[in-house]
């Protein structure tokens, strides 16, 4: 064995905290315009160049990991115990937002007017379903309606199997594609440690700790719930299923976690997620699939802010909701978790259709509170969404007996 010479590279995760811990240190120091002027720019450009990859990433991914199956059965095997493991999830998570929002009811003290209720666009589930096939495959990869850009390229897989071996070569030929959109992505994601303080330093600084303090109780809540969850459901789920070490599970999961916590986007952190499943033994024909699906429709850190915020915005009004009622929002969370997308302040978008389910108003002044930290509370969930895709995929590995020992088993 070669002595190694030099000094050893911190890996990326200890380089992502730290740009995360000098943007907050950072952000309290300068002001808020100065922040967003000259240093939110990086890291916006940094989601653009994610944003631009994302897309072919995924399609291509999906692809491949499809044709790898090289069996429909096996396919729908797969597809089916994710979206079950996803929407189970999800439903668990609102219950626990739910529950730790009766347990510290935040908002009780503000005793805001009634609002008159303004009935918010809402699209049906039938209408979400039929959405999901897309008339026109190109326009959905070109505005990157990733539900419809999951299904053709399932569909394609489907397709290419199917061909035999006349669906060869468009198989090599996607999977070129792929490779080449591993490699620049992985050359993008060296400039995370930048761009996460570029993401951060803005958000604290235009925030500030005392802007914090008349919503501090629903970050609490909404921070407490996220870690409750992550911790006991996904420790359960790689533990007793995957029978693998949480412990390890979150060490390699961390730094798709720092990055998802900063970018606050969970299709920007598809390339950090696939890189931690494949380190947790996750072959690539499981993660190619289950990866992308969670992004756009595994939601469960959004789920725990839609019960938080929901009851936030009902005890500011004076309105006590009855059992019945948090059952609809737990049904409604669950549902719409399908049709929303993984970007920043999409998880803002679907509070509207849950505060309308119950009656509540979705703008004024206690909708104006949680916009006001909706990035913050953005994310917490981000983070606990992630951790969910890349559980979800240790979990299905396992279940069909793919998933690779640790190195030193």
């Amino acid at each position: 064995m070669q002595k190694q010479t030099g000094k050893k590279k911190l890996n990326l995760s200890i380089q992502i905290l730290i740009g995360l811990a000098i943007g907050i240190v950072v952000g309290l120091i300068l002001p808020g315009d100065f922040a967003s002027t000259w240093i939110k720019p990086f890291g916006t450009l940094f989601l653009n160049l994610i944003k631009m990859v994302v897309v072919p990433l995924v399609f291509t991914s999906i692809v491949v990991g499809t044709c790898g199956l090289n069996d429909a059965r096996a396919l729908g095997r797969l597809g089916s115990k994710t979206v079950v493991f996803y929407l189970f999830t999800t439903a668990l998570a609102v219950t626990i937002g739910l529950v730790a929002a009766n347990l510290f009811p935040v908002g009780r003290n503000l005793a805001f007017e009634m609002e008159a209720v303004t009935e918010a666009e809402t699209t049906s589930v039938v209408d979400t379903l039929l959405n999901i096939v897309p008339t026109n495959p190109i326009k959905a990869l070109a505005e990157g309606n990733m539900l419809q850009v999951i299904f053709f390229a399932i569909a394609l897989g489907i397709g290419i199997l199917l061909c035999g071996e006349k669906g060869a070569p468009l198989q090599r030929g996607i999977g070129s594609l792929a490779e080449a959109m591993y490699a620049l992505t992985g050359a993008i994601m060296k400039l995370a440690p930048i761009a996460v303080f570029a993401l951060v330093c803005p958000v604290v600084a235009v925030n500030g700790p005392k802007s914090l303090l008349p919503m501090l109780g629903v970050i609490l809540t909404v921070y407490g719930a996220c870690i409750f969850h992550a911790v006991l459901v996904y420790s359960a789920a790689v533990g007793g299923i995957a029978h693998i070490s949480p412990v390890r599970f979150f060490k390699e999961a961390a730094p798709a976690m720092i990055f998802a916590f900063s970018s606050a986007s969970s299709a920007a952190t598809i390339p950090f997620s696939m890189e931690a499943s494949e380190r947790l033994g996750v072959p690539q024909s499981v993660r190619s699939f289950v990866l992308p699906l969670g992004a756009t429709i595994n939601m469960d850190g959004t789920a725990i802010y839609q019960g938080v915020c929901a009851l936030f915005i009902a005890n500011a009004y004076g309105v006590n909701l009855t059992l019945q009622q948090q059952l609809v929002i737990i049904l409604t969370c669950t549902l719409a978790s399908i049709g929303t997308a993984g970007v920043p302040g999409a998880g803002a978008v679907m509070l509207t259709m849950v505060l309308s389910s119950v009656g509540l108003p979705a703008e004024g002044q206690a909708m104006g509170l949680v916009l006001g930290i909706d990035r913050i509370l953005d994310m917490a969930r981000t983070c606990v969404n992630i951790t969910g895709d890349i559980a979800c995929s240790v979990v299905v590995a396992a279940s069909e007996k793919q998933l690779e020992p640790a190195p030193n088993q």
